[in-house]
């Protein structure tokens, strides 16, 4: 099984898809420029570590090693001084690159430090950057925004974004990965930032588009928020279709809480030969529901689509 994506929402994912298989691969975006991540790239010209990190953190073994060295890789340094904001896991994934020369020998090597239960892959063995045009929502204004971080935290609605350099190449594992799994799953997360690129790498884009494995997305818990201003869960799909127009879908998953228009989502996820499964997948803490992804609701989510059950017909 391989799933796609970046940052907190792969991290979501993997948590989840842990407890339904043995055999998974993260793909990871690798556009961060921002903080710990941007500042290493600048300086060393290495691909950023912190949603790699991340991935093998959400992968290591639940055991007391496991959970000791996740911790460690975690750990942020605090203060003014040059290691102010660097998490330990970036330097030494940083590191293990700089001795080893090959990204994906590095991510082996900390996985296997965590007693990883899977295996972590940049998406591109090259540094990449993203752009995003967008306009305001009040006088339909349009600019450029640069940089993931910029695009991630954008109050205007993006029309279109694009990685620099435009046709990077993908990691020839992470292309094997995707053609070899059973089943692709992309997202959640955020969509323009930490999905979508994946699309934007042809060589991946093919692979996701003409594999052999069933495909799921998985939508976020808030649609229309920050990256996503204005869109509806049905046109965060139609997105990934103008990217990728041969993608086809064998299931799409999402919250209830996220549907405003439950009718024309499900007719978005069949035009792409999906189907819908609306499933409570939010964290429940003390209670109360949180805008976060439960490992797991949303594992046992997963268990059924990839079991061919059918989403609940009161709420589908």
């Amino acid at each position: 099984m391989t799933a796609l994506g970046g940052g907190h929402g792969l991290s979501a994912s993997l948590q989840a898809l842990r407890h339904v298989t043995d055999d998974l691969t993260a793909v990871v975006t690798v556009a961060d420029d921002g903080g710990s991540s941007g500042r290493l790239r600048e300086e060393f010209g290495v691909l950023p570590p912190g949603d790699l990190r991340m991935a093998l953190s959400a992968l290591c073994d639940d055991s007391g090693w496991g959970h000791l060295w996740r911790d460690v890789l975690q750990h942020r340094f605090a203060g003014d001084g040059p290691l102010a904001g660097h998490p330990l896991g970036n330097l030494l994934i940083v590191a293990l690159w700089q001795l080893l020369e090959d990204p994906s020998d590095g991510l082996r090597m900390v996985g296997e430090l965590l007693g990883a239960q899977g295996r972590v892959l940049p998406m591109s063995d090259d540094p990449l950057r993203i752009e995003a045009d967008v306009v305001d929502p009040a006088d339909g204004t349009r600019s450029l925004v640069v940089g993931q971080g910029h695009v991630a935290t954008t109050t205007h609605r993006v029309e279109t974004v694009r990685l620099v350099p435009e046709r990077p190449r993908a990691n020839p594992e992470a292309v094997a990965a995707v053609l070899d799994a059973d089943w692709v799953v992309l997202g959640p997360g955020s969509w323009f930032t930490s999905v979508c690129p994946h699309l934007l790498v042809p060589d991946l884009a093919e692979a996701l588009q003409s594999t052999a494995a069933r495909r799921c997305v998985t939508l976020n818990l808030e649609a229309g928020g920050t990256e996503t201003v204005g869109y509806r869960c049905e046109q965060m799909l139609e997105v990934l279709g103008d990217l990728a127009p041969q993608l086809t879908l064998d299931a799409v998953v999402v919250d209830p809480s996220a549907v405003d228009d439950l009718p024309a989502l499900r007719a978005t996820a069949a035009r792409f030969g999906a189907g819908l499964h609306v499933r409570e997948v939010c964290e429940v803490v003390d209670g109360r529901t949180t805008a976060r992804h439960s490992p797991l609701r949303l594992a046992a989510a997963y268990a059924d689509v990839f079991a061919g059950r059918p989403a609940d017909a009161r709420r589908n």
